[in-house]
């Protein structure tokens, strides 16, 4: 490491003194005699408001029965998680959300953290459990009526029944409404025919396809009396309880893929395979035995989304997934770095411990204050949720806010989970990419997360496309006058910004002082302007752009949102960000204890900080900072590095990981170990004189 170690002036304690007396860092808030957070306080913040459930499960998957065993065969991992779920059901893994009639509880949150936190376990596990009651459960519970419900929830919930979620084809992924899969009712038997047309209708990638699952939840294009009504949901057998294919289905084994083996994931096609007319998941349209269609919702368009709304719930549990995931890796990587030592300081003292180091404290620190913002954010993401699906809140209006937060928070955390598990693994060195160690298996497995239930860059578009809409809704009904001086606050906007005005205003009164810097534009207000500021102008600016096509022919006017297709994405990436930065600052808000109020401030705004050097060109470019306020951000998130360096631990520790859930010796304590008995033994060494005298010392003398 080229790095200079972070010292303090003076010893923080005597017993922190090594021979030759250098300073070192204070490796805990005792230590640097400052206030130590309430680290329970704090556990509690992260675990949410499901806090108890998420503690239950926790217990629960202490049982080695539920952990991964790495360098097992793709059957036997298979068989052993397909094991994993009937004992999840079993211990009542399955039953959070049903209705009490089926022995349910009727809790909506506390059914998604409870399987949040299975990812600990094995992420395999947790995602087979998934597809069985998230989604081919699900859409039973949510797109069926009662006549369903009772003939196949209750051998859903034990397990009995396993089967296939078949949404996705191989020629339409995150296009569902194009998907190529028919189901034609057959007025005379009272049947519907589902049928394959093609190659790249095939249902692919579906979890308990390719050995488990007995039955799917199919997604067809509905047809009767010659007319397509869109997409629909039906259930079909595939399987018999012996394994055995149904007739007319067909069905391939995905084989073995980059993470995730422990699920059987497979591909369906169907040859004209029957279902009976009340097969149909007719909640939201069905068809009578004339073949007569009908539903509650006038809308195609909108009886489609709203299907899919109802199962949304994929997309808010992978929020939480990849944000449990992302915090064991960095218990794993700052536990380490906070034991293991690498090279001495140059004074002959003892080997400086790895979170010492300034690039150690800059790579992991920031990645951390990440993890809390993402804590605070999906709590408030599965409140909405659970206020929408327990009926609380359930209007179309908060519907659709639930789909655009979801859709904003579950590509940031995901593709956070893999950014932060591939900087703890390089963190670690060649430990790190030891299987034991448990990341470069947990990236493994991570890795789909970001494709999962919807591509994350359509998902930041459909975002984007919601704030074009809000954005267009303030000039809905606005009069010319009004809209005149709206144009003219733009303008002068864009003068005032590109003429460099505000930035010769910060230089000036920022002049000579980075501490003036900090002070005077970094703090929380500042933050929230800069980060909220990035998002109004981008999305601004885009609808400034995308206006002419109201007026152009269909296919130039897609040619003219194609051209602006990544700087919407990029504005919705922002709004994402802006959302778990304000989250973060609401619990910050709401911490009692002056104390672990300050040391989450601090985190926040690194987390703040961060966000803003990342985009610091845009800043600079659209004169929303000066060049020295600009310089001041990275020297600041520096100062706050060193600052929260001896909190590390106390914020690591909160996360509640214990031994079982960890599993990874090197933060297990034998690091430490390793590293008291290697200095023991030279202490010993020279303690007896028997120590070598160095080669470079002899040279010094002459």
């Amino acid at each position: 490491m080229t790095d200079t170690v972070v010292r303090s002036s003076t010893p923080a304690t005597d017993k922190r003194t090594p021979a030759g007396g250098a300073p070192v860092a204070p490796h805990s808030a005792d230590e640097a005699h400052e206030a130590r957070i309430d680290i329970d306080a704090v556990g509690a913040m992260l675990r949410g408001t499901w806090g108890e459930t998420r503690l239950t499960v926790r217990e629960l998957i202490k049982d080695p029965a539920y952990w991964r065993i790495d360098g097992q065969s793709v059957a036997e991992h298979r068989e052993r998680v397909m094991g994993q779920v009937r004992l999840l059901a079993k211990n009542g893994g399955s039953t959070r959300a049903l209705p009490k009639e089926y022995g349910g509880e009727e809790d909506n949150g506390a059914n998604l953290a409870g399987f949040e936190e299975l990812v600990l376990g094995d992420p395999s596990m947790q995602i087979k459990s998934g597809v069985q009651w998230g989604l081919f459960g699900s859409a039973v519970l949510q797109l069926g009526t009662k006549e369903h419900h009772d003939k196949w929830i209750p051998a859903i919930r034990d397990a009995d029944l396993p089967g296939a979620f078949a949404m996705t084809e191989i020629g339409h992924g995150s296009d569902v409404a194009a998907i190529g899969t028919t189901a034609t009712y057959d007025p005379e038997t009272e049947e519907f025919v589902i049928h394959t047309p093609f190659r790249a209708a095939w249902k692919d990638y579906l979890g308990n396809a390719a050995k488990h699952g007995q039955a799917a939840t199919v997604f067809a294009q509905l047809i009767t009396n010659g007319v397509n009504h869109g997409v629909h949901c039906f259930f079909v057998p595939i399987r018999t309880p012996d394994g055995e294919l149904l007739p007319g289905v067909q069905s391939e084994d995905d084989g073995v893929k980059g993470g995730l083996n422990g699920i059987d994931n497979g591909r369906l096609a169907f040859d004209h395979v029957r279902v009976p007319r009340t097969n149909l998941l007719n909640r939201y349209g069905d068809v009578a035995a004339d073949g007569t269609y009908s539903s509650p919702i006038e809308s195609t368009g909108r009886r489609f989304f709203t299907m899919l709304g109802a199962l949304v719930q994929g997309r808010v549990s992978l929020d939480g997934s990849a944000t449990i995931a992302s915090s064991l890796a960095l218990h794993i990587a700052l536990t380490y770095a906070n034991q293991r030592r690498q090279f001495d300081s140059g004074a002959g003292t003892d080997e400086v411990t790895l979170l010492d180091y300034g690039k150690h404290q800059r790579r992991l620190l920031p990645l951390l204050a990440q993890n809390y913002a993402q804590y605070c954010a999906h709590d408030e993401l599965l409140r909405t949720f659970d206020g929408v699906f327990s009926g609380k809140t359930d209007t179309s209006a908060e519907r659709e806010n639930l789909e655009t937060l979801a859709a904003a928070l579950k590509p940031l955390s995901t593709w956070n989970a893999l950014n932060t598990i591939q900087e703890a693994r390089e963190a670690c060195g060649g430990s790190g990419f030891m299987a034991e160690n448990r990341l470069v298996g947990l990236r493994s497995d991570l890795d789909v997360y970001v494709t999962f239930e919807g591509d994350n860059n359509v998902l930041l578009q459909l975002v984007g496309k919601r704030l074009l809409a809000d954005f267009a809704k303030q000039f809905k009904g606005a009069d010319a006058a009004t809209l005149a001086k709206f144009a003219v606050g733009q303008t002068a906007g864009n003068i005032f910004h590109g003429a460099g005005l505000r930035s010769l205003g910060q230089t000036v009164a920022d002049f000579g002082s980075t501490a003036r810097s900090v002070e005077l534009g970094l703090r929380a207000e500042q933050q929230h302007e800069l980060l909220a500021g990035r998002v109004e102008q981008m999305v601004s600016d885009i609808a400034g752009a995308l206006r002419p096509a109201s007026k152009l022919p269909s296919d130039q006017a897609a040619a003219l949102f194609n051209q602006h297709q990544a700087e919407l994405i990029e504005a919705a990436r922002a709004h994402g960000e802006l959302l778990q930065w304000e989250a973060f600052s609401d619990a910050v808000k709401t911490t009692a204890d002056d104390g672990t109020r300050q040391v989450l401030t601090w985190l926040r705004d690194l987390f703040g900080l961060v966000l803003i050097e990342k985009h610091l060109a845009w800043h600079l470019i659209n004169g929303r900072l000066s060049t020295q306020r600009g310089a001041a951000v990275s020297k600041y998130i520096d100062r706050l590095c060193a600052r929260l360096r001896p909190h590390a631990q106390d914020l690591v520790d909160a996360f509640g990981l214990a031994p079982e859930h960890v599993r990874a010796p090197i933060a297990s304590g034998v690091e430490r170990e390793r590293q008291d008995e290697a200095r023991a033994y030279y202490a010993d060494l020279a303690a007896r004189g028997e120590a070598p005298i160095p080669e470079k010392s002899l040279k010094k003398k002459k």
